[in-house]
């Protein structure tokens, strides 16, 4: 048998081109639509997809067939990007005669040292991504097929530099701790940089998936939309081309202040600064497909992720001497978590390809792993249907599988029918039938949920039809029960996790007995993003609701389909897949493009069948013939008759990012009686999109004016504010007469400002003697509402660079503040001696402990000052929170908003002696009152404290 594959006559280009062009582009179009005689008027401005009716798999036909015409090899783009044959003539004339990829087959990987452990110490994917790069930053870690027939091979080392460059161009854009970036990239080297350059920034990336096609941008951008609302995203990263779409995007997201590319981002500085990340830390959100509803951004901490991919290597015995072969796309979490993270958690290579190089020419997959004599790939379920349809045995002469030890099979129902096809038709090309491995997962639980023993392969369970659809037992159906169903295995729950199957009250049911799926482990989420009502749907008690149908036998998971989509007829339980399935054979019916629900009956009350299939006949005899074919199967599956059977042309029936139906989608189009109709020209759903922001970006135009109009105010108000106190204290004789007129001017400004204070806890304030006060630091605006607050017999303590600035300088003193050394250790000391003696002689004095304060909110790291003096003076210790002045005005920001400010006052704590182990009690006792009472994170341990003023031993 030949090694190489099967190489068609080609007719080299002529001057022609444009002609032989359309006439390729005619034949196919009449293969499609026999009846449709406009096709044969086409020219190159046609449209490809209203006017000569390409959708999806005939756009791949044709470009097979320009291919092979021409003997060139297109970019897979052109799936998605081309909309007229001018589109595909312009790229003809600069595509040159070149190979398939499939055919100039690479070099085989040279084979790399085993790594002997992985990082299993790690406790976040920086971590790990840090580890690899200590350990062996030259190895290979992807090889990557872009354009090229080449991969480009990128180490660890590779990565890391990239991801740095764009988390310093982030940083430099103002990305906080936390804050969300939308990533809307294809299957990229970009994407790698982006996704792990967010986590080098400290901020938690979103993927987003692309459009894949312009005539469908306007669905495709409000779905997105929601999503970027809903994640709060603050940065969108993009390709260049896409940044004139996403900002539609931008108009109606409030929020979404950037929108860049990878480029841009790498061209900065080189200023990255770490963050401190923490394996209960968000790693990234995963929006859920959204195939029964409204996306939903699934939470995921870096400890779910590793737990996740840890469990699923301990299964399948994942060791660094694996090569991982994926084509899923990367906003899919089977190819980011399981392909790309679980590869570089182990070391494996990873050979990564697009899905459109997949769609175009599903045994590219397949040569892949071949070439690289890959031992592990995934899948969803179409993926393999597609392998046994859409590839010929003439692109596939010299295959060898023999190399592929895990074949993962998930992320959608798994067809025991495509499954056996499968397992047969490759079996002659080296595919092992224990290589099939059925999974289960989803994004609730990071990836994977059950899994079967490695090398055991499909394991198929026949039931009993009638018990199974009237009362949910799995009876075990005779080897002569032609009317039996079939389901797959998925194996068994992930170590560490568990998976139970309960009824409508919650009991767990008995085995073989079909009920809802719940499941609980470390790689659980804590919930949806933003999204408290769905979150406690979710959750049962300790359980998580997958919201999934199963049955368990012998141990193993059976599922059966999707609690919302069953359909409930006449007291018979209908699943609407095997319908899907069984009219998707039907020849004239585009396979995997069916949708069966049910929709209630407004006049009755009770739920009718119905069933969408796409079809490229137009003639109304055919069509009638479908229809009775299609009632005759469904007869035959469920003994009774669908309600309504619609025929719809290529595109009606609406699909999830990962292929998924979305029955309850088609469903409302159903109700609405939008099934059927055409889409709209691309021009008129970017007005659309348009329209749709100018009321947002007028809404946003009016906030932004006012927030103007107020911060003028407001310095206005606090210029002529701070003039008159400085004059006052500057001119008043006593100490008394000044504080008393700070204090009236800072409640007057407060009331002017707009800016309501609510104080509690006034009554722990010692009246009958001194006092060391420590409150947290927020804002500029800390001291003036504490002035307006608090008592006039209290002073300040504040840092000595104000001392040096002769406004601040005059205004302080004549209040009374103490100024005190922060960074010269003996000077601290002095005036640690000189605060501690004006304790001693009666004054309260008020300490800032952090000594400064972020833009971020958390209670830093404390300095040691007040705690020593409140000590070694032997008075209560008060701790006190503040809350609201951060949101006014934030440090870096000279933008005040409106909002409301509290102030609580905790009860004292007296010293426990004047020692240093007292002041670090006192230092401790505050700070855990202050927390109660700020309600802000404790940032202690992500901070190194300044140099602190030192106790004074041998003193007072």
């Amino acid at each position: 048998m030949a090694d190489q594959p099967h190489q068609p006559d080609v007719v080299p280009p002529t001057d022609a081109s444009a002609d032989a062009l359309l006439e390729v582009i005619k034949i196919v179009a009449l293969e499609l639509h026999p009846h449709r005689q406009s096709i044969m008027s086409a020219g190159l401005d046609s449209s490809l997809e209203r006017e000569l009716g390409f959708d999806s798999l005939g756009r791949v036909e044709l470009l097979q067939r320009v291919e092979r015409a021409f003997g060139v090899q297109l970019p897979d783009q052109l799936l998605a990007t081309a909309e007229t044959p001018r589109d595909l003539l312009r790229t003809l004339t600069t595509a040159g005669a070149r190979s398939r990829m499939v055919d100039a087959r690479p070099a085989k990987t040279l084979p790399l040292s085993e790594v002997d452990t992985p990082p299993i110490r790690a406790g976040t994917l920086v971590e790990v991504l840090d580890w690899h790069v200590q350990a062996h930053p030259d190895r290979p870690h992807l090889y990557f097929y872009g354009d090229r027939d080449v991969a480009d091979e990128i180490s660890y080392a590779q990565l890391h530099t990239g991801a740095v460059a764009v988390a310093a161009g982030l940083q430099e854009r103002g990305l906080q701790h936390g804050q969300m970036v939308a990533i809307m990239l294809p299957t990229s080297l970009d994407f790698f940089y982006s996704f792990y350059g967010v986590l080098l920034a400290g901020g938690v990336p979103v993927p987003l998936y692309p459009p894949a096609r312009l005539s469908q941008i306007e669905d495709h951008l409000r779905r997105q939309a929601s999503i970027l609302d809903s994640a709060r995203a603050s940065i969108l990263i993009t390709v260049a081309e896409g940044q004139g779409l996403a900002r539609l995007l931008g108009a109606q997201v409030e929020g979404l202040r950037s929108i860049v590319t990878v480029q841009e981002l790498s061209s900065g500085g080189d200023g990255h600064v770490a963050p401190t990340l923490q394996p209960e830390d968000m790693a990234f959100l995963q929006y859920t497909s959204g195939s029964t509803g409204t996306p939903k951004g699934v939470i995921l901490t870096h400890a779910n992720l590793l737990a996740n991919i840890r469990a699923m290597g301990q299964v399948a015995g994942t060791t660094s001497r694996e090569t991982f072969v994926s084509w899923l796309p990367l906003y899919h979490d089977m190819g980011l978590i399981g392909a790309c993270m679980g590869s570089l958690y182990y070391a494996c290579p990873l050979v990564l390809m697009s899905p459109l190089a997949f769609l175009a020419r599903p045994q590219r997959w397949l040569w892949a792993i071949h070439q690289h004599r890959g031992t592990i790939s995934a899948a969803p379920n179409f993926a393999y249907e597609l392998c046994l349809r859409r590839i010929d045995a003439l692109d596939i002469e010299g295959l060898d599988l023999s190399s592929w030890q895990i074949a993962l099979n998930g992320a959608e129902p798994i067809s025991p029918e495509t499954v056996t096809r499968f397992c047969e038709r490759f079996g002659k090309y080296g595919f092992r039938p224990q290589t099939m491995t059925p999974v289960y997962g989803l994004a609730e639980s990071s990836l994977g949920a059950a899994f079967p023993p490695p090398g055991r392969g499909v394991r198929l369970d026949r039931v009993e039809r009638d018990p199974f659809t009237r009362s949910g037992k799995a009876i075990p159906a005779d080897e002569d029960d032609s009317t039996a169903l079939r389901f797959v295995s998925c194996g068994r729950p992930l170590p560490g996790h568990q998976i139970r199957i309960v009824d409508a009250t919650g009991y767990e049911v008995a085995e073989r007995q079909v009920g809802h799926l719940q499941f609980q482990g470390p790689s659980a989420t804590s919930g949806y993003f933003r999204n408290p009502e769905d979150t406690r749907r979710l959750f049962d008690g300790d359980w998580l609701n997958s919201g999934d149908l199963a049955y368990i036998a012998g141990g193993d998971i059976y599922v059966t389909g999707r609690v919302k989509d069953l359909i409930i007829r006449a007291g018979r339980n209908i699943y609407p897949q095997e319908i899907e399935e069984a009219v998707g054979d039907l020849p004239g019916i585009r396979k995997g493009c069916v949708a069966a629900f049910g929709s209630t009956d407004p006049a009755s009350n009770t739920e009718r069948l119905v069933v969408v299939a796409e079809t490229r006949e137009t003639d109304a005899t055919a069509q009638e013939h479908l229809r009775q074919q299609i009632d005759a199967m469904i007869v035959d599956l469920l003994g009774t008759s669908a309600d309504d059977v619609i025929l719809a042309p290529p595109q009606t029936v609406l699909k999830t990012s990962s292929g998924k139906v979305r029955r309850a989608a088609c469903r409302e189009r159903y109700e609405q009686g939008d099934i059927g109709r055409p889409q709209r020209a691309v021009w008129w759903q970017v007005t659309r999109l348009a329209w749709a922001g100018v009321l947002p970006r007028l809404r946003q135009a009016w906030r932004r004016v006012t927030e103007v109009l107020y911060a003028g105010y407001a310095w206005s108000v606090l210029g002529i504010g701070a003039a008159a106190l400085w004059s006052a204290v500057a001119l008043l004789p006593t100490l008394s007469w000044r504080k008393a007129v700070a204090r009236s001017l800072s409640q007057l400004l407060l009331r002017l400002f707009g800016f309501p204070v609510r104080v509690r806890g006034l009554e722990h304030l010692p009246r009958d003697q001194a006092c060391v006060l420590v409150v947290n630091h927020a804002s500029y605006l800390d001291p003036l509402v504490l002035v307006a607050v608090l008592p006039t017999s209290i002073s300040f303590v504040a840092k000595q660079e104000l001392a040096e600035q002769f406004f601040a300088r005059i205004l302080f003193r004549r209040l009374g503040t103490e100024f005190v050394e922060r960074f010269d250790p003996q000077r601290g000391v002095d005036d640690t001696d000189r605060v501690r003696q004006a304790v001693r002689q009666g004054r309260s004095m008020l300490f800032f402990p952090e000594g400064t304060f972020g833009r971020a909110p958390g209670l830093r790291p404390f300095r040691m000052g007040a705690f020593v003096v409140a000590a070694q003076t032997g008075v209560p210790l008060v701790p006190m929170g503040i809350t609201g002045t951060r949101s006014i005005l934030r440090a870096g920001q000279w933008f005040p908003r409106r909002g409301a400010v509290a102030v609580t006052i905790g009860a004292p704590i007296m010293p426990q002696g004047s020692d240093w182990a007292a002041a670090i009690a006192l230092r401790d006792a505050a700070r855990a009152q202050m927390l109660g009472c700020c309600h802000e994170p404790d940032l202690a341990p992500e901070f190194e404290a300044g140099p602190s003023i030192p106790f004074p031993s041998g003193r007072g």
